[in-house]
């Protein structure tokens, strides 16, 4: 888990930062739909889990710029950037019909990071319980799959004043629209570290690393 300080005077959003962490605390948050039609048919032809796919190709594009992966230390005021975050997905338990929290390691080669949250989503299978540990995983980002529901638009909300910097990703089922098969994807994130170029830049480049992937 290592990062760096953020220099708050030398910051290039420190106008916004301080606007946003001081006068007018608040998040923001998008939604809109990505096209996964060829992501889904590679993932059909190889045989793989569609939504592991999909969240490796979403980690790659929050580890790629540092702005994804801002944290604030509360307790010492501090602003910080981890070298990498990684997701907390979700396993769904039938019987209880509740959800557990899933740490999973985020990892540049594909394999090793499938093979990965592939046995972290069987192993939460044999427990049911909510085990947060958001302690102990400071840069972890939020990845929650929902899987029953092809949406238009979803939302977190957070206490007032809350300085949350981690990405809140929810998507859910894709759905055919003009031959195509897209799928809702909402992001949530604190307009102190983030505005509406840097949310809608996370589509961009998301589709740009699906077109390359299954090429």
């Amino acid at each position: 888990m290592n990062y760096r300080k953020i220099d708050k005077d030398t910051y290039y959003r420190k106008g916004v930062y301080r606007h946003f962490t001081e006068d007018c605390k608040c998040s923001m948050s998008m939604t809109a739909r990505v096209d996964v039609t060829e992501l889904a048919a590679w993932s059909k032809k190889n045989g793989s889990k569609f939504h592991i796919n999909f969240l490796y190709l979403l980690s790659k594009v929050l580890n790629s710029r540092d702005d994804y992966k801002m944290v604030y230390f509360w307790k010492t005021d501090e602003l910080v950037c981890y070298d990498q975050i990684n997701p907390v997905q979700y396993v769904f338990h039938e019987e209880t019909e509740t959800c557990s929290p899933v740490y999973s390691v985020y990892y540049p080669d594909y394999k090793t990071f499938y093979d990965a949250a592939l046995k972290d989503l069987e192993n939460a299978k044999k427990q049911t319980g909510y085990n947060l540990d958001a302690e102990n995983h400071p840069n972890w980002f939020d990845a929650s799959y929902i899987s029953w529901l092809s949406y238009d638009s979803f939302n977190i909300e957070l206490p007032d004043g809350y300085l949350h910097f981690p990405p809140i990703i929810n998507w859910g089922r894709y759905r055919e629209e003009n031959g195509r098969l897209m799928l809702p994807l909402s992001i949530r994130m604190n307009h102190a570290i983030a505005d509406g170029f840097l949310v809608a830049n996370v589509y961009r480049l998301l589709q740009k690393e699906i077109d390359a992937f299954v090429q």
